[in-house]
């Protein structure tokens, strides 16, 4: 019976917040159009929840390029298609740079790291971040040698196999996660080290459950979900371990130290934590630390990867364009090792490779938040106001693309075959957030 009150008092609780929040929210007629919310659970009922970016665009068609959703008692705003989130991110950045505070995300990272974070936070670990890649090769010859190295290892895996069925996933996540470990930690483990599966596993299971209805639950009523069963309890089990393994790992490393022969990543950072600086307490810390390296290795890994084996199941479906990506390469670079100079060389290959990633569509949307009461295109929009810049209907705009439902290289290939730019190709977003 006491079960019984507590759960009827915890929905009348959440009637009356529901009820005021919308009445508040009644009073701006020129907050964006949506669908009529229910009380308590607000649009979940209509939501796609493994796919929520085709909810988004169905409802883009009844609703306009901006328009408004209800998650639990949260209203977010929505913008489609290319133009509409251009204006937003590049021409009002300064209303729409802000992050949201997604209380999942907060819980799981305290907000330390870079991939959600916010503020002064932010902004000195993502010029760590920047500067740190590049000292350490990103964009440069060596980070070519790293990655040719490690292809030869992946070819070699391929090989074991004698042409046998096999599943490449963990072998090219290994691959790929070898490239970014060596900048993290100047180390690479054997595709079959238990150490390096077991990360893997954590950060494969973590982004097959982020979709999951209990993290969408988590965010909309944190204060109920937190002590219920679901996925969002392993998600976090998930990051303690990898954080443990990540203090265990730079716990080493600052034994060895040599602030004159800084190895990585993390030797750079934990010689930041040395130099006695007011910058170096508020956020050369361990947490940060230890988030930011989970960020790097958990985002570059995933999409990379994924994109990889988006890579290799095209060109199976698609063996005429494979053909052709076949005969530039072997035109272009014959036996050798493929370089970032034959780029520019390659026209074809290079649309192909872009022509991948749109149709993938790794990242569907991008979360932003309100800075300041803005009125955009017409709408007015609170401070605070989460934003969802849906890239899916960028990547998708028929405007910019002939065929946006196809696999179809010609969108980045001009009359003479040369590569063509598209501004509408958004597959990590535009402005501030896309340039972490």
């Amino acid at each position: 019976m006491d079960l019984v009150m507590v759960l009827i008092s915890i929905i009348v609780v959440l009637l009356l917040v529901n009820a005021f929040k919308n009445q508040k929210q009644g009073k701006n007629k020129h907050f964006p159009p949506g669908p009529t919310p229910l009380p308590i659970i607000g649009n979940m009922h209509i939501m796609d929840i493994r796919r929520p970016h085709k909810t988004f665009m169905k409802l883009a068609k009844k609703y306009g390029t901006v328009f408004s959703i209800q998650t639990g008692m949260s209203k977010s705003v929505v913008l489609c298609g290319y133009d509409t989130i251009k204006d937003a991110l590049i021409n009002h950045a300064e209303f729409f740079s802000e992050r949201p505070l997604s209380p999942f995300f907060l819980e799981a990272t305290k907000g330390y790291g870079i991939v959600f974070s916010n503020g002064e936070n932010w902004k000195v670990m993502r010029r760590f971040t920047l500067s740190t890649l590049r000292d350490y090769g990103m964009g440069r010859k060596t980070i070519e040698d790293r990655i040719i190295e490690e292809s030869e290892c992946l070819i070699q895996k391929i090989r074991s196999y004698q042409g046998k069925p096999f599943d490449n996933l963990t072998s090219i996540n290994a691959a790929v996660s070898n490239i970014i470990v060596s900048i993290l930690l100047s180390k690479r483990f054997d595709y079959e080290d238990p150490t390096i599966l077991r990360l893997m596993g954590l950060v494969s299971e973590n982004v097959k459950l982020l979709s999951s209805p209990s993290v969408m639950l988590y965010n909309c009523y944190p204060f109920l979900a937190k002590y219920l069963p679901g996925a969002h309890k392993t998600i976090f089990g998930n990051i303690r371990t990898f954080h443990d393994f990540i203090r265990r790992t730079f716990t080493k490393q600052k034994t060895e130290l040599d602030v004159n022969d800084q190895r990585n990543l993390i030797d750079v950072f934990l010689a930041k934590q040395q130099e006695g600086k007011l910058e170096s307490t508020q956020y050369y810390h361990n947490e940060n630390l230890t988030a930011l390296v989970v960020d790097l290795f958990g985002a570059g890994m995933e999409t990379t990867s994924s994109t990889l084996r988006w890579a290799i199941l095209l060109m199976m479906k698609y063996p005429e364009i494979q053909k052709k990506v076949q005969k530039e390469i072997e035109r272009v670079i014959g036996s050798a090792h493929p370089q970032m100079e034959h780029k520019k060389l390659m026209p074809y290959t290079d649309a192909v490779i872009h022509e991948i990633q749109r149709f993938g569509d790794l990242a569907p949307a991008a979360l932003h938040s309100v800075s300041q009461d803005v009125t955009f295109r017409g709408h007015f929009i609170p401070e605070g106001t989460s934003v969802i810049a849906l890239l899916h209907s960028a990547l998708r705009d028929m405007e910019y693309f002939e065929k946006p439902d196809e696999f179809y290289p010609g969108h980045f290939l001009d009359s003479n075959g040369n590569f063509k730019k598209n501004e509408a190709f958004i597959p990590f977003s535009l402005g501030i957030i896309n340039n972490n």
